[in-house]
């Protein structure tokens, strides 16, 4: 007898031992949980440099970019294209190390001065509350406490510190495992600088690459509509890591400007903490401000309070004025969206989700969008939001939305880029 295939059931059979291949796995990464988390962490141990290399070269390939063109218009074509390529990444990868150079040449021995002379001032500080203790002991008669209370809290105290001296040997096997995280760390990131350079010289290559083998293995037309949708979520995490990273350094110069200006002490430093906190939407401001009121707090409780107020105003400066025409609607999500990305990324990745939280989330958002109108135009429903409001309560009249910086210049590079091919072309 003559066995008859049939497509049809051969998929069905398919599909059933996908799903339940698919179910067995699911079941297993359940039940070993700690072994699947442990192989997870091993693996991205191993990616790490490259990793490395894919952030270094995402974060220069725009200054790549930019260098290449201005060598093109300034040489009009008269240097090839690797040649142009090369001195492109080389200026990229100085203009980058003399940026660091001077970050540690100049502002980091400067947060140095500050945190010693912090240091010096903190004994009188404590000594100050010492007195204070003593003012309020006298005050309130809490010298005249019975010697069984006095006894235990000395009892408590030694105790405290015969656990910290037991602790100290085993503080060692720790304080090695950090000395060879940070060397495997440095190790990484000087790897991932190699590869980073790779990536950077033969980045058409490896995005034909990949575009080669998603076109043998996907449908053309849905392979467009991924390629559309990379070039999205690109535009998001650019157009925000950019204009988050301008948005601070703008702050913190202004903080440095200000406090230098009216002589308020440990400038630099607290400068640094306003800046490099304020790449943290919403919370950020909250996170710089704190200790930077109670380093200031030590030294001038007056001076601390005018710092508070200026803080205040520094931020509705930056949330009504420059966050909004540097950054506009660069993600596209209403300030509930933020903090529900910054709290769940935040608990999942640390400082770092906290930062790459929201436009991961502005993607993930912007995708579940797109795929829900199209669902509703498969269905021929309206794609408005406003249609599916109550009519006893109707949507509250959205804000007007402006362009970011960064997508205005995007937009004139665009329309310059395509007035000078139309001209060719005359030509």
């Amino acid at each position: 007898m003559k066995f008859e295939f049939d497509r049809k059931y051969n998929t069905i059979a398919l599909y059933t031992l996908l799903v339940i291949a698919a179910g067995i796995c699911i079941v297993m990464a359940v039940v070993k949980i700690n072994a699947v988390g442990n192989f997870l962490s091993r693996v991205m141990g191993i990616l790490q440099p490259f990793i490395w290399g894919f952030a270094i070269a995402y974060v220069l390939n725009p200054l790549m970019a930019s260098i290449e063109r201005l060598l093109c218009k300034a040489t009009k074509g008269r240097i090839r294209k690797r040649p142009q390529r090369y001195l492109a990444i080389l200026a990229a990868y100085l203009i980058s190390l003399t940026v660091i150079v001077i970050f540690f040449r100049v502002i980091i021995p400067q947060i140095g001065l500050s945190l010693t002379a912090l240091a010096t001032q903190i004994p009188g500080w404590l000594e100050n509350l010492r007195i204070l203790a003593l003012n309020l002991a006298e005050q309130y008669e809490l010298e005249n406490l019975p010697a069984e209370t006095i006894s235990k809290l000395l009892a408590t105290a030694e105790t405290m510190v015969q656990e910290f001296t037991a602790k100290l040997p085993a503080m060692v096997p720790q304080l090695l495992q950090m000395t060879m995280s940070l060397t495997t760390g440095i190790i990484n990131v000087l790897v991932g600088l190699i590869i980073s350079i790779y990536l950077l010289m033969e980045k058409e290559l490896f995005f034909a690459h990949i575009k080669k083998l998603l076109s043998a293995i996907v449908a053309q037309k849905r392979l467009e509509r991924m390629i559309a949708v990379m070039h999205k979520c690109h535009a998001i995490f650019s157009g925000f890591i950019i204009g988050k990273i301008l948005d601070s350094l703008i702050i913190g110069l202004l903080c440095l400007l200000f406090m230098s200006l009216f002589g308020w002490p440990y400038a630099m430093l607290i400068s640094v903490i306003v800046g490099v906190t304020n790449v943290i939407p919403y919370f950020g401001p909250f996170f710089g401000a704190i200790p930077s009121i109670l380093i200031l707090l030590i030294v001038d409780p007056l001076t601390a309070f005018w710092f508070a107020i200026f803080i205040l105003l520094l931020q509705q400066l930056d949330g009504n004025v420059i966050g909004p025409k540097i950054l506009g609607d660069s993600t596209g999500l209403s300030p509930f969206w933020v903090i529900f990305a910054i709290t769940i990324f935040g608990s999942l990745m640390g400082v770092p989700g906290m930062f790459i939280g929201v436009p991961l989330f502005a993607v993930i958002y912007s995708l579940v969008a797109e795929f829900t109108e199209y669902r509703l135009n498969a269905r021929s429903l309206p794609a408005e939001t406003s249609a599916y409001a109550s009519p006893e309560h109707p949507l509250l009249p959205a804000k007007e939305k402006k362009p970011s910086l960064i997508r205005r210049l995007r937009l004139r590079k665009k329309i310059r880029r395509n007035t000078n091919d139309s001209d060719e072309r005359k030509s």
